[in-house]
């Protein structure tokens, strides 16, 4: 398991990478593809119970995320692509994700965030049904300055009770965003 799981650390490093490269060099061309950055940790697979799952596996999440433009007006907030990882300290379930988020900002620097997507696990540790599973995220947080920014974060993913067994896994934590 453990050789699986560097091997999906590794596949994970390398896709990110390729996939910055071309966006770095299109960001300072032109300015407009990367809208923000967050980092942060989480614990991992945690009781919140919110799907009366169980936990089970060990260590702390290392979670990045890329948010981009374009940028599309819905319900008062903004709806934006995204992409992320979230690499596991203790050899259980890492996983990349993509999907989008919808983000509410009011005037006095307070944000909210739901995200939904599909992750790709490296089906270490729980068996969650599917290496495919649905991500769902929220996510409050405080405009430290015009650019950086804390919050707090909660994702879950699971298979959505499309496979059996279906424990999921929900994890807590804190980010950092710089926006662009």
């Amino acid at each position: 398991m453990k050789n699986l799981h560097g091997k999906f650390i590794a596949a994970s490093l390398l896709l990110t990478s390729l996939f910055l490269s071309p966006l770095q060099t299109h960001a300072e061309s032109r300015g407009t593809v990367l809208h923000e950055y967050r980092i942060g940790i989480m614990a991992h697979d945690t009781d919140i119970n919110l799907w009366g799952a169980a936990p089970s596996e060990q260590g702390i999440d290392f979670n990045g995320e890329l948010i981009f433009t374009p940028e599309w007006e819905v319900l008062g907030g903004i709806a934006r692509p995204n992409l992320g990882m979230s690499i596991n300290s203790a050899g259980d379930t890492s996983y990349i994700y993509s999907g989008g988020l919808w983000e509410y900002q009011w005037k006095n620097g307070v944000f909210f965030d739901a995200a939904v997507g599909l992750s790709a696990n490296n089906e270490s540790g729980k068996d969650l049904g599917s290496a495919v599973l649905l991500r769902l995220a929220l996510e409050v947080g405080y405009n430290l300055s015009e650019c950086n920014r804390m919050s707090l974060m909660m994702d879950h993913i699971s298979n959505a009770n499309t496979a059996d067994p279906n424990p999921g896994i929900d994890n807590i934590g804190i980010r950092f965003g710089h926006l662009f």
